[in-house]
């Protein structure tokens, strides 16, 4: 299931800044910390990956090869 979001575009003075926000369900899912640094990854022009600067211990058992 995909959440949809909406880009604001904030201009102020010479300096402009563009945000999305982050579903609050999709951070509680990934458990998400205020705060917590992360980085954009583009793949092309359709897809971005956002991605945990610091990688988050897991639960989840590990992929199989």
């Amino acid at each position: 299931m995909g959440y949809k979001v909406k880009i604001q575009k904030v201009e102020r003075g010479k300096t402009k800044s563009f945000y999305v926000n982050f579903p609050a369900a999709v951070a509680e899912a990934c458990e998400l910390l205020k705060g917590e640094e992360m980085e954009w990854l583009i793949e092309d022009r359709n897809s971005f990956v956002l991605k945990r600067a610091i990688e988050a211990k897991t639960n989840l058992p590990e992929k199989k090869k």
